[in-house]
């Protein structure tokens, strides 16, 4: 489990059919084979580890829900290493299970999202939602899209400062959210046609 709140950025080294090689050094710390680390949201087990750099397996589930499949060698990413438990919680509670990829239809400061429709109705006013692993409330919902106010230090520490129109960002929507609505009868939809 995770918080939404990125630790560093870290650069992809290699890639090597599913095994991705990414340099890094905070997330690396008291970090072993077996321990997860999100990138850009997604939760990749630590297969390696070499000085400063890991690898990790991606699966094809994961490419085909999120952003990773498209990274390239050079490309930063967003890293964080699991919250434990007893610490403070600064972002929201993040699984690290990208749920859908979204696109961004204007940049920061006051980023916008576009996202399917479906996954509208797990999003409400002022909540939580994760946009390339970083913890951010939503507002001016429309049908298929979402405001975020990214503040200057937001921008600078991780992807999002440099994230343009049309580029591809993952999504985790909030948790409680997904829960609430596996367990309640399906309902009509909420947005007009």
């Amino acid at each position: 489990m995770f918080t939404g709140i990125v630790e560093e950025l870290g650069k992809i080294a290699e890639r090597n059919g599913s095994r991705l090689r990414i340099t890094a050094k905070t997330v690396l710390e008291g970090s072993q084979v077996g321990a997860s680390i999100a990138v850009n949201g997604c939760c990749l087990t630590v297969v390696e580890l070499d000085g400063g750099s890991w690898q990790a397996d991606v699966s094809d589930e994961t490419f085909s829900r999120s952003n990773l499949g498209s990274l390239k060698v050079g490309d930063v990413v967003n890293l964080e290493r699991p919250m434990a438990l007893g610490e403070r919680l600064g972002g929201h509670l993040v699984l690290g299970h990208v749920d859908a990829v979204g696109e961004i239809v204007s940049p920061v400061p006051n980023l916008v999202v576009r996202i399917p429709r479906d996954l509208m109705q797990l999003i409400v006013e002022k909540g939580s939602v994760t946009v390339d692993g970083v913890s951010l409330t939503a507002f001016n919902l429309t049908n298929d899209t979402f405001n975020v106010a990214i503040i200057p230090h937001t921008a600078d520490v991780t992807t999002l400062g440099v994230r343009k129109i049309g580029d591809q960002v993952n999504i985790e929507m909030d948790m409680l959210a997904k829960h609430i609505q596996r367990l309640t009868p399906p309902r009509k939809k909420w947005w007009r046609r």
